[in-house]
């Protein structure tokens, strides 16, 4: 079986991407594909290296039992995407920072991570992080559903 390698990236890396992280490696614990998939965060900023993420992000995942606490924020390199298969961004913002790192042969790599949500209606992860609770619910449910639907995308990759 292959392995593949994910890097989830937002502005931050506090917010969004440790989310989808912690969503992400869930599934595919749960899934038994853990020594198959690797999961990573980053931001595109440096303003946060080393923290770990929000609390009322910490808080809203910690009631569907995910422990965000143990991640700390990095910014992304053009190392990365030499490491990981997919980049996936939160939003066109992220994308467009992502695409000034990349190397020109690691562009197509860059995903929005609601493209693997087919059915729902928003294009992006809007940021939380001005905004109050309610946000960070938004975000997991919006991770749930594309984390999801990425791992069912991946499931063929890993049996080629």
């Amino acid at each position: 079986m292959k392995k593949v390698s994910v890097c989830f990236v937002c502005l931050g890396n506090i917010c969004r991407s440790p989310t989808a992280e912690a969503v992400m490696r869930r599934l595919v614990d749960e899934a038994g594909l853990s020594t198959h998939v690797s999961v990573d965060s980053a931001g595109t900023g440096d303003w946060h290296i080393g923290e770990a993420p929000d609390e009322r992000a910490q808080r809203a995942a910690a009631k569907r039992g995910y422990d965000l606490a143990p991640l700390r924020a990095r910014q992304i390199a053009a190392e990365d995407f030499g490491t990981f298969d997919l980049i996936v961004a939160m939003d066109d913002a992220n994308v467009t920072a992502l695409q000034q790192v990349a190397p020109s042969a690691g562009r197509d790599k860059i995903r929005l991570l609601m493209e693997f949500a087919p059915h729902a209606q928003e294009r992006v992860v809007t940021d939380p992080y001005f905004g109050g609770d309610a946000g960070f619910e938004a975000v997991l449910d919006q991770c749930e559903a594309a984390c999801s639907g990425l791992l069912s995308v991946l499931r063929p990759r890993l049996a080629d």
